[in-house]
């Protein structure tokens, strides 16, 4: 069982504790003995099973077990302890069990609300809102159903929970809980000062694009979906004008895994303003990266770029031999793109088919027809890559898979979640019964270039209440704090870094850290095997745990964020700068 099962499984269980207790209280108090006896031992079974989910999640990492052996057990203890004697002793009217099966009820729920609400890591202050919401409900249902305690408990009860809501409101919601990110920087701007060799126009705004055969609203850049495809040959330096014709929430141009210079990474409010319409900005980089990239916007990236403003980059080694083909797949207005295209190639032609998921979520591809290579991945060659025969590969929100084979005499066509998107010809094979490809062993390995790390970080990915706003939301967090109120990752120039990245979320979470690529050093405690994976965007899915490490080689601050764009909306954004 993986831990993000466990991690499905211990929330149902602890759903199906808390309904089972409150469940017997109701029937309590309702005064059906069968029923409530019934529920009762449900509830004790669940609490039982929660005890090995837990155990097992601890096991797995504290990182996943944190709030539920500090807050969750304790209360679970609590329920066991008050509910399991006033069973023993209700011989006669089984309605004399019913607050203290309600109480048992209130401290499962308010231990799965802390898991639910407040997540990683577990905190003084949301241990003392789950008691005084225990005991506040617990003294409501006591009067409700007519339980007389003294003045004294009565008095002690309401003072426990005022002082538990007061010290935990302020230690959860204190100013000193999670620093502001800083936003201003001197980090110097790095020109170029020679005649560029490409120059480009994107000019953002409004049009209506046909996507699959219907016609759509959309922004665009240069009024298609995708933009112009930019390309370059290594040593070439770039030049694009962005202009804003009428996009109101601004637009910026990200250079999507080609590690720039900082004062052209795209990033508003970090790098540049964002370019507001009747403006312009205007871009200039060398391209000393060959591969597959893709640019887009990221002002109000989330919805900008599934709008559509987004286009592919190719930086190639030198003159093209054979096929090169971009397949950028997206979403737009429900609609996918790109549309089907057929071409027919002549046997033994390479062909290298450059794979560009520009998502939010992951893509299965499927090559049939023919075997094939996986030649690079996040624009980096693969060292020794086999040839692979009905094999599927999922490619995560942002990434960029290279497929190269010699054109066979026979069909291939390129499936893209059971739907052809390319083709030589007609093809039937059926792919979806395909392994998928597992990149970590893929390929010739070799040692890994650092024997040491100067700097350590952990992110846990988390949903969680922020309430560091003026409105309360509910975010998806990083160490239990949402963007801006993350603290940056700061590090000096050479150090060696390493990440360990958590995911103990219900949902995937595909990582990219702006700048820099990363090299995958395990997942799950499994060294990595295959070939070095230099990587700048990488699913990280619930339950696991990814270790990636870089050289800081390139100063600025730069975003480090979940690339599904709605998540990083909500929070799941930080930065790392330079000291």
């Amino acid at each position: 069982m993986t831990t993000g099962s466990l991690l499905a499984a211990d929330l149902v269980i602890a759903v199906l504790a808390a309904a089972a207790w409150l469940g017997g209280g109701a029937a309590s108090a309702a005064r059906r003995r069968p029923l409530a006896l019934g529920l009762a031992a449900v509830a004790l079974l669940a609490t039982l099973a929660r005890a090995v989910t837990i155990t097992a999640l601890a096991r797995a990492g504290w990182w996943f077990a944190a709030e539920k052996v500090l807050i969750a057990a304790p209360l679970s203890l609590a329920a066991v302890g008050v509910a399991g004697p006033q069973l023993l002793r209700a011989r006669g009217d089984i309605r004399a069990a019913a607050v203290a099966l309600l109480f048992a009820g209130y401290a499962t729920s308010s231990a799965l609300l802390v898991t639910v609400l407040h997540g990683y890591p577990a905190s003084a202050g949301a241990g003392l809102l789950a008691i005084s919401g225990v005991v506040a409900a617990t003294v409501v249902s006591g009067r409700a159903l007519g339980a007389h305690p003294s003045r004294l408990v009565s008095r002690g009860a309401v003072v426990v929970t005022v002082a538990a809501l007061v010290t935990g409101t302020g230690l959860t919601v204190g100013p000193g809980a999670a620093p502001a990110v800083p936003h201003d920087h001197g980090y110097p701007a790095v020109g170029i000062a020679d005649e560029p060799d490409r120059r480009y126009t994107l000019t953002a705004g409004t049009a209506t694009v046909n996507a699959d055969g219907r016609n759509v609203a959309a922004w665009a850049f240069n009024a298609q979906v995708p933009g112009p495809e930019l390309t370059a040959t290594v040593g070439d330096i770039l030049e694009v004008t962005l202009r804003n014709r009428d996009i109101g929430r601004g637009v910026t141009l990200h250079w999507h895994g080609y590690d720039v210079p900082n004062d052209q990474d795209g990033v508003p409010g970090v790098t540049q303003a964002a370019v507001r319409p009747g403006q312009e900005f205007v871009y200039r980089f060398r391209a000393d990266q060959a591969g597959t990239y893709w640019y887009h916007t990221h002002s109000a990236s989330d919805v900008g770029v599934r709008m559509g403003l987004y286009g592919v980059l190719v930086v190639r080694p030198g003159p093209v031999s054979g096929v090169d083909v971009t397949v950028p797949v997206h979403t737009l207005a429900g609609r996918p793109l790109p549309a089907p295209r057929v071409e027919q190639i002549e046997a033994g032609t390479p062909v290298r088919l450059r794979l560009i998921n520009t998502d939010s979520t992951t893509h299965r591809y499927a090559l049939a027809g023919t075997a094939f290579r996986v030649a690079a991945i996040d624009g980096v060659d693969l060292r020794g890559p086999t040839p692979l025969v009905d094999t599927a590969v999922l490619i995560p929100a942002g990434g960029r898979y290279d497929l190269v084979f010699e054109a066979p005499a026979t069909p291939v066509a390129l499936f893209v979640d059971g739907r052809s998107v390319y083709s030589t010809g007609p093809v039937s094979t059926a792919t979806g019964g395909w392994p998928v490809l597992d990149p970590l062993g893929y390929g010739a390995t070799a040692p890994v270039p650092w024997s040491r790390f100067d700097t350590t970080f952990t992110l846990v990915l988390d949903r969680g209440l922020d309430l560091r706003r003026l409105l309360p939301r509910y975010a998806h967090t990083v160490n239990g704090a949402a963007d801006p109120d993350i603290p940056p990752q700061v590090v000096r120039r050479g150090d060696v870094v390493r990440f360990t990245i958590v995911n103990r979320s219900q949902v995937v979470h595909p990582w990219h850290l702006h700048g820099h690529h990363v090299l995958v050093l395990a997942r799950d405690g499994e060294p990595a095997t295959g070939s070095p994976l230099w990587l700048d965007s990488f699913d990280v899915r619930p339950g696991e745990v990814w270790k990636v490490a870089f050289r800081a080689d390139n100063p600025g601050m730069w975003a480090n964020h979940c690339h599904n764009l709605a998540h990083a909306d909500a929070g799941m954004t930080l930065h790392l700068m330079y000291s």
